[in-house]
């Protein structure tokens, strides 16, 4: 049996797109397909958007796989990649930025 695949709610794709002006086609496609899984869909728009953004961001655009693997616990990782992150977020032209203490 073929399994249909959920398209984002319209909403989400509009917001994607306000949230990240610059961002290169293959990023969007990325985080869309994050904000596609099931874990997201009871979330409101903007919580999903922010948590495939910045899950994306992590871990594709920084070394946070790389910091666990050699042993780093989940914060200390977080931490190392914050300015990385928000680097990112700016190179799209997304205004809101990562915060330290932030969690998702």
């Amino acid at each position: 049996m073929r399994r249909l695949r959920h398209r984002p709610h319209p909403k989400l794709s509009k917001m994607l797109r306000e949230m990240l002006p610059r961002i290169t086609l293959a990023d969007f496609k990325a985080i869309e397909e994050i904000a596609e899984r099931g874990h997201l869909r009871h979330l409101p728009p903007g919580i999903i958007a922010w948590q495939a953004i910045t899950t994306h961001v992590r871990h594709n655009h920084t070394e946070y796989d790389q910091l666990l693997e050699e042993g780093y616990d989940s914060d200390s990782a977080r931490h190392f990649v914050l300015g990385v992150m928000n680097e990112k977020l700016a190179e799209w032209g997304c205004l809101r930025r990562i915060e330290e203490n932030e969690t998702d």
